[in-house]
């Protein structure tokens, strides 16, 4: 099997916050249907599906309903990330120090889902690194 791409589809009962809020997190757009939007990042790429589910329960990380999936975002400064995530809609759920060298908050989009914003975590060379030494 060759993948042509992966997808992470979210449910939500508000096809429009849901969507909007992943475009603005990956600069990206909204391509709209009725019940389903996909989200295409600044690159061009499809990275995100919505689909709609009118009664669809909010996970309430971390001890209420529990999350079905959640999507981490590494970046390079936390604080503009972080910024940009309550502009569009997130709340935080679990803290972490923005001026460690390391580390990742939890937040909820709009409809609920948790997702991570990290840094510090293996930089592109130092995964390909990673990558190459196993693979050879």
């Amino acid at each position: 099997m060759e993948l042509i791409r992966t997808v992470v589809v979210f449910e939500a009962a508000d096809l429009h916050a849901e969507s909007a809020f992943w475009a603005g997190m990956l600069g990206g757009h909204v391509f709209e249907d009725e019940t389903f939007h996909s989200v295409i990042d600044a690159a061009g790429e499809w990275r995100i599906g919505v689909q709609l589910a009118p009664k669809h329960v909010p996970p309430d990380w971390p001890d209420g309903e529990p999350q079905q999936v959640h999507m981490d975002l590494h970046v390079e400064d936390p604080e503009p990330a972080h910024e940009q995530a309550m502009r569009l809609g997130a709340r935080l759920l679990q803290a972490g120090d923005l001026e460690s060298d390391e580390g990742h908050r939890v937040y909820a989009d709009p409809a609920g889902h948790p997702f991570c914003i990290g840094w510090g975590q293996p930089s592109r060379e130092a995964l390909a690194t990673f990558v190459r030494e196993r693979l050879g």
